[in-house]
């Protein structure tokens, strides 16, 4: 990595739930057993070596390393795919980019292409512009990125352990000088070796060598519509904790192919202490770290080349930034209490509800309740714990019976009172936005608490994808299905890249 200077979709995203229910099927759970820390391992030991002399691009160190690249192309049998019918494709001298094709299999999908990549370049003993030093020194760059390249060379990995390639084509890219300027990338996207025009989605990993958190950051995924979705789904078995950032700038080669209006995808395990230093060596990496990241960015490879159809280009990525994924997921306003007080138990062996503090102007105060009043009943139910009578307060019609037992002149007395509830009445208990880039998805903006919602587990920026096993056109159609719903409902929800069914009991539609 470089120094840093709503449509429906209908039948695709009902393929993509079932791509996740399938994920542990024999074919890819014999590529993933393909794509192991020990080959992964070997691939950053030997790039990440001193005899490579840190791989700077046009310098010997990183002319070995791309004769290594070219060496392994071979021998996993990939056609070649740089220039006169070789591995290599030169530029600026000596540089050189080393790429090689997997050609599809689906006569209709075959001539479309997904680039898979990852620099090989290094900085090589450093200077004052790309290392936070000290200079002099080898920099082996294991983790930039000689891990990203070992991840690349394991999907190759695992899709010849399938024994049969994907619909569509998938070009594998070992890019050189990406230190100096994103060069080599640049550089096939002003002179393809195959026809850009066919190149339906770039898939970039760039220091994927340090998983920390078991969290990766996701790059892109506001490049085309879904594809958030798309990355969740492949998450499946890998299970990682996903960060979808919007930021995309010009710092690794996927940028050379978004400024080409190509959709992009990046993953990158981020920054750390050893990052453009000598230190950054073999022996730091997280070998199983990076076999998971791997066999996350195979899983997105092998989706994306078997799909009917890829959706395009998005636009609007282009002006996207972090600050509008906070606005998108920024949480609605509180609601005004509905009822007013502070609750407590009291020491009784009953532990009876004791209304320990009543705020003034609020529908408690104005009803007629006082503190020390014990509940006896809510809405003609008796409630045993606070918990439940939040959740009572929260979906029952205005005004509510509350039954009271409290002290006057000496004398305990029963009180019956009338409370008119401010606000309405919550059966689920959530608001939502929706988000051009997600088709058939509602973003959580409120998850109101003790509502039904809310004891389920939902939480503000859970996306859900699914009610009740089946797909929404958008936040109407989600509307309309989650209000005519009757007894327990399924949500299908990703947090962080992570899927989970979540089970909402719903009292019954009051009529």
């Amino acid at each position: 990595m470089r120094l840093a200077g709503h449509a429906h979709l209908g039948v695709t995203f009902l393929g993509l739930i079932c791509f996740a229910e399938l994920a542990i099927a024999n074919e890819l759970t014999t590529a993933f057993d393909a794509i192991n820390s020990s080959d992964i391992k070997i691939h950053i030991d030997t790039l990440a070596d001193d005899s490579f002399e840190g791989r700077e691009a046009g310098t010997r160190g990183g002319h070995a390393a791309g004769h290594y690249l070219a060496q392994q192309l071979e021998r996993y049998g990939l056609k070649p795919a740089g220039e006169r019918g070789s591995y290599y494709q030169q530029f600026r001298g000596n540089c050189r980019n080393i790429l090689g094709m997997l050609e599809g299999t689906d006569p209709d999908r075959k001539h479309e292409t997904i680039v898979v990549g990852a620099h090989y370049d290094h900085v090589g003993y450093g200077s004052r512009k790309n290392s936070l030093g000290p200079i002099g020194y080898i920099h082996n760059g294991a983790d930039d990125n000689a891990s990203g390249v070992a991840g690349v060379l394991e999907v190759i990995e695992g899709f010849l352990a399938l024994g049969q390639p994907p619909r569509r084509s998938v070009l594998f890219a070992f890019w050189d000088g990406e230190e100096q300027g994103l060069w080599g990338s640049k550089h096939w996207a002003a002179e393809p070796t195959v026809p850009i025009d066919r190149v339906v989605m770039k898939i970039n990993a760039d220091m994927i060598g340090h998983l920390r958190g078991n969290q990766v950051t996701i790059y892109g995924t506001r490049s085309s519509r879904g594809l958030r979705r798309l990355v969740s789904q492949c998450n499946t078995s890998t299970d990682l904790t996903l960060d979808f950032t919007w930021e995309l700038k010009a710092n690794s080669d996927h940028y050379s192919f978004f400024d080409r209006e190509i959709p992009v995808l990046m993953l990158h395990t981020g920054l750390n202490e050893f990052y453009h230093r000598p230190i950054d060596d073999a022996h730091r990496i997280n070998h199983d770290g990076s076999q998971s990241v791997a066999r996350l960015l195979f899983a997105i490879t092998h989706e994306l080349a078997n799909q009917d159809d890829l959706p395009a280009f998005r636009p609007s990525a282009r002006s996207e930034r972090p600050e509008h994924l906070v606005e998108l997921e920024r949480p609605a306003p509180p609601r005004p209490p509905r009822l007013g007080v502070t609750l407590a138990t009291n020491g009784s062996e009953s532990r009876e509800i004791v209304l320990s503090h009543v705020y003034p102007g609020l529908p408690a105060d104005r009803a007629g309740l006082k503190p020390g009043d014990v509940l006896l009943s809510f809405a003609g139910q008796p409630m045993s714990t606070i918990e439940s009578l939040l959740a009572q307060v929260v979906r029952t019609e205005s005004p509510a019976t509350v039954v009271v037992r409290r002290e006057n002149e000496g004398q305990l007395e029963t009180v019956e009172l009338a409370v008119p509830l401010d606000g309405k009445p919550l059966r689920l208990g959530i608001s939502w936005r929706e988000d051009g880039a997600e088709p058939g998805t509602v973003v959580l903006c409120e998850v109101v608490a003790n509502s039904a919602a809310g004891l389920a587990g939902l939480q503000v920026a859970d996306r859900v994808y699914q009610v009740g096993g089946y797909g929404f056109a958008n936040g109407d159609e989600f509307r309309d299905t989650v209000n005519g719903w009757t007894g327990p409902m399924e949500l299908l929800v990703e947090r962080q890249g992570r899927l989970k069914t979540v089970t909402i009991d719903l009292p019954s539609p009051q009529m």
